[in-house]
């Protein structure tokens, strides 16, 4: 079960194509695509609003969380039910309706997650 904590820093990876992927490298950019939309993945749906805050829910538990933004990184720290998730700044990538969000600053894993 510890292996599944790293999904919300990152889930299962994805068929995109990385060759597709258009960096976001601003909050006001990441912002107008995550606004009023749910970021989805199977057992996994989150809403990630403007102003900060993280909400949904992975696999059966509540998610809760805020995040701020680091130029070029979205930084968030959450919990998944009762278990914390440290600190974890990542590169996101937009790649067709996904956005790709790559832990530690853009060198570990990853999670394709739909815009709904």
């Amino acid at each position: 079960m510890r292996r599944i904590l790293p999904l919300l820093a990152l889930s299962l990876t994805s068929p995109a194509h990385a060759g597709d992927k258009q960096p976001v490298t601003d909050r006001a950019q990441f912002v107008s695509l995550i606004e009023g939309r749910s970021l989805t993945r199977l057992g996994i749906r989150l809403n990630v609003s403007g102003d900060g805050q993280i909400i949904g829910r992975a696999f059966g538990k509540d998610v809760t969380g805020e995040w701020t933004w680091k130029a070029p990184y979205f930084c968030r720290s959450m919990q998944w039910g009762d278990e914390p998730l440290p600190y974890n700044c990542q590169t996101v990538n937009l790649i067709g309706s996904s956005l790709r969000f790559q832990s530690d600053q853009g060198t570990g894993d990853y999670a394709d997650l739909r815009l709904d």
